[in-house]
């Protein structure tokens, strides 16, 4: 998860997004310095911003910030201060990592589908994968559940073809990588990489 904090460009307000929305049909409602973000629609929270943020907070980075446990931590006290009593409970642990792809095995009813075991360092997932080169053996980046991909879209539980799949291996053009092979294909990593370590996109 990221937070944006660009003075020089938009003034002195912290950006906390927290999930995409209609930017038609959005609600807010302000708390002292901080503007609660919701979709019309259903409730559900966007995000908040918090304007004034340098007099709150010490923010020495500029730009796109991971979110983490200390700055949630200092977040949350800014909102207690300002009276804002939400929860806030982001998980915050990685949602690319490094997995190794333990088995593949033909997907009973779809030809060109594998079902994999993919170690990625505290569990095992099992991923249902398109990809015609993956195979058993290889380091690959996984999207876990929550996960937003570069084109915006969420990674979420599925069953594809009757078999059920928690996460996506990806491909390099899906991780947004410059330069990604026109050839439909899973991103096969070198062995210096370790099972269960963070992928950061570029």
């Amino acid at each position: 998860m990221h937070v944006f904090y660009n003075p020089k460009g938009i003034g002195d307000v912290l950006i906390i997004p927290v999930k995409d929305g209609d930017r038609n049909a959005i609600s807010q409602e302000r708390v002292g310095d901080i503007v609660k973000i919701t979709d019309a629609n259903n409730g559900e929270l966007l995000g908040y911003n918090l304007f004034h943020a340098s007099e709150y907070m010490n923010l020495t980075e500029h730009g796109k910030i991971r979110l983490t446990d200390v700055m949630l931590a200092d977040i949350k006290q800014t909102f207690e201060k300002i009276g804002l009593e939400d929860s806030l409970d982001f998980d915050l642990s990685p949602k690319f990592i490094v997995g190794h792809v333990d088995e593949k095995s033909p997907h009973e009813n779809a030809d060109k589908l594998s079902v994999c075991t993919v170690d990625v360092g505290e569990e095992k997932l099992q991923i249902v994968c398109g990809a015609p080169n993956v195979d058993a053996g290889q380091k690959v980046v996984v999207a876990k559940v929550g996960a937003i991909m570069p084109s915006g879209m969420k990674i979420k539980p599925t069953e594809l073809r009757g078999v059920p799949s928690h996460g996506m291996i990806c491909s390099a053009k899906e991780l947004g990588i410059p330069d990604a092979p026109k050839e439909k294909g899973i991103l096969v990593l070198e062995d210096k990489y370790e099972i269960g370590q963070a992928y950061e996109l570029s």
